[in-house]
């Protein structure tokens, strides 16, 4: 059978969107083998169709196994009978004979059309997950499209991929309305049903470490390292800090000129208070810093891995331990050790005396 159309239309629609024309006419000739079987359902066995670009034409084919009794009329055929086609015939070959299948040129373009547009969406998911699989772990803006049943759908890069923030990875307190502009950070790429689909996240501790790494250079440049993150999203976030370059004031360059990037920031999230904290490899001095915005007068190592109590001053004991112990709690995710929190008096009735020097200061 014979389409002068067709194959220029392939040609054409290969240029203009990069895809092989072979990986249409595979798709196309596996379709079209289906579409006969349809056809001929019941009354024909194995089919292959054979397309032939530089003559603009395709052939159909039926398959038959070369057997000495025939068992399946459909798929086999008997040594004698292939012989009378084909003296050379011998058991276990292939014997192919042409047809015409009927309405060909009806089937043909209805099966051309739906694996076209099928190869199409195919190919364009697959690019875009291609594009977004680097971009884990990354910072992006995106539109917010809809909102259903809480979860909120972002348009990200040129439209063709979703990204999609799941319930816990919203932030309590914020609104979230279509249309609004959002900076979302990546989580996980995955090829869903409907096409890439991008989980992103407002509450994740990745989010305030790419917000740093954008407002302060030399995070980015590498001088100045982020150690740890701790967070509660819409509440607090405690960023512990270290610098590499001993002249380089890591606090310093994090809050900016009159506190300008650390402002950015908190704006970025909505009021989120940052508690932002210098690392130090002295763990029970980085526990007294971990603590902040409370004084700590003294942190002792206690019995126990990685256990310690830290003494305050007896007005700073609800500041340091915070709101429903929010403070203490994140200061135990950011340093990794079991804190226990004691105002001063309570220790001195416990025979504990609170020394300064043990804090590091």
């Amino acid at each position: 059978m014979t389409d002068k159309d067709f194959f220029p239309a392939l040609e054409a629609l290969e240029k203009e969107k990069g895809i092989s024309g072979q990986v249409f006419l595979e798709a196309l000739e596996n379709a079209l083998v289906a579409a006969c079987k349809k056809q001929y359902t019941g009354s024909i066995g194995t089919v292959e169709v054979k397309t032939n670009p530089e003559r603009n034409t395709f052939e159909f084919f039926t398959v038959k196994t070369v057997v000495e009794e025939v068992v399946d009329r459909e798929n086999e055929i008997s040594l004698a009978d292939a012989q009378k086609i084909k003296k050379s015939y011998k058991l276990g070959d292939k014997v192919k004979e042409k047809f015409v299948p009927k309405n060909f040129s009806r089937i043909a373009a209805q099966t051309a059309k739906q694996v076209i547009l099928q190869k199409l969406h195919e190919t364009e998911r697959e690019a875009a997950v291609n594009e977004f699989s680097d971009k884990e772990g990354e910072l992006l803006v995106g539109v917010i499209r809809k909102i259903d049943l809480k979860n909120v759908y972002i348009e990200l890069g040129k439209g063709q991929v979703e990204g999609l923030m799941l319930p816990a990875d919203q932030v309590p307190g914020e609104k979230y309305n279509v249309n609004d502009k959002i900076k979302v950070f990546v989580k996980r790429v995955k090829n869903g049903f409907r096409g890439a689909q991008v989980l992103v996240s407002r509450a994740s501790a990745g989010l305030v470490r790419k917000l740093f790494e954008e407002e302060v250079p030399e995070i980015k440049q590498g001088t100045v390292i982020i150690k740890e993150i701790s967070r509660e999203a819409g509440a607090r976030t405690k960023i512990a800090i270290y610098s590499e370059d001993p002249r380089v004031d890591a606090i310093g360059a994090c809050v900016g000129n009159k506190g300008a990037r650390v402002n950015a920031i908190v704006e970025e999230l909505k009021g989120e208070k940052i508690d932002i904290i210098p690392w130090s490899e002295n763990p029970l001095e980085f526990i007294a810093k971990s603590l902040s915005p409370a004084k700590v007068i003294s942190v002792t190592q206690l019995d126990g891995e990685n256990t310690a109590m830290a003494i305050v001053p007896d007005d700073k004991l609800s500041l340091a331990i915070g709101k429903d112990g929010q403070n203490a709690r994140l200061a135990v995710r950011l340093t990794g050790w079991k804190i226990d929190v004691k105002s001063e008096s309570a220790a001195r009735k416990l025979g504990i005396e609170a020394r300064e020097e043990e804090n590091g200061d």
